[in-house]
């Protein structure tokens, strides 16, 4: 709950900062999340300010900063407003979690794949425990009530897999979370390594044993910059190459699950498992 009400007042500052900042550029990176999305962007309550941000995407974000020699500046807010932001020019990019989609190739300069981990690898429904694996085998989803975010790829994919069940969007995983719980739906969509996060911190929910098929494009993460600014999109694609080549992607990922709750397993070499 703590984490919770953390997010929800990130988001309410961010909104009135929102409304009249725009990118800054010069000395400053500016950075859109959705931080409640673990173990990719997520709100640490014994932090503060700037470094109360944390994750693999923030991780990424404070690589890019470094590099390019600039002040990182985080401004966290709802999944759709940061794709909003940066249509508009309010933040020089989003980093959230995003896979690519045939629309936002078509409205933002998008970067190369990155990939964090195996959040992305698998998409599927979580539910209360109790349920056990009731929703394991759901069909088209004739009575079902699925949950998910708002312009997320898992709502995309209970569109296109789930046609028959009724779908209830949410714009904050944090209160989605309390709507499964409170029976407001039978399942939740998302990615399994945000599942796995949302599950070590709550233990009352559990997989359901679904999975999405998804096609491989959708299985890693993107950038998203303005339309036309060609020039960060370049450098962005150069830093996530030069990032992954160094292996910084799993100590990221490893660290974001561990300050997430989540078990990391490692091998005799002290490698992620």
């Amino acid at each position: 709950m703590k984490k919770i009400i953390a997010i929800v007042l990130a988001l309410c500052l961010s909104a009135l900062c929102f409304a009249g900042c725009s990118s800054s550029g010069g000395d400053t990176l500016t950075v859109a999340i959705s931080p409640d999305f673990a173990p990719m962007e997520f709100v640490d309550p014994t932090k503060e300010g700037q470094d109360q941000f944390v994750g693999f995407d923030v991780s990424m974000a404070k690589y890019f900063a470094e590099e390019m020699g600039k002040e990182l500046v985080i401004q966290p807010m709802s999944f759709d407003a940061c794709q909003t932001a940066v249509y508009t020019g309010s933040v020089d990019m989003a980093i959230s979690g995003f896979s690519w989609t045939e629309d936002r190739a078509a409205n933002y300069n998008i970067s190369d794949y990155y990939h964090a981990g195996d959040n992305e690898s698998n998409q599927i429904l979580i539910t209360l425990a109790e349920n056990g694996d009731k929703f394991a085998d759901v069909g088209t989803g004739a009575g079902l009530k699925v949950g998910a975010q708002t312009a997320s790829l898992q709502e995309s994919l209970v569109k296109e897999q789930l046609p028959d069940c009724e779908l209830v969007t949410i714009g904050d995983l944090g209160t989605a979370i309390l709507q499964l719980k409170n029976g407001d739906f039978d399942v939740l969509a998302v990615a399994e390594g945000n599942g796995e996060a949302i599950i070590a911190s709550n233990p009352e929910v559990a997989k359901s044993g679904f999975f999405f098929e998804v096609d491989e494009k959708y299985t890693a993460n993107v950038v998203l910059l303005q339309k036309g600014d060609d020039e960060m999109t370049e450098l962005v694609n150069e830093l996530i190459a030069k990032a992954e080549a160094a292996g910084l992607n799993e100590e990221w990922y490893a660290e974001a699950q561990s300050i997430a709750g989540i078990d990391v397993s490692y091998d005799d070499e002290g490698n992620v498992a």
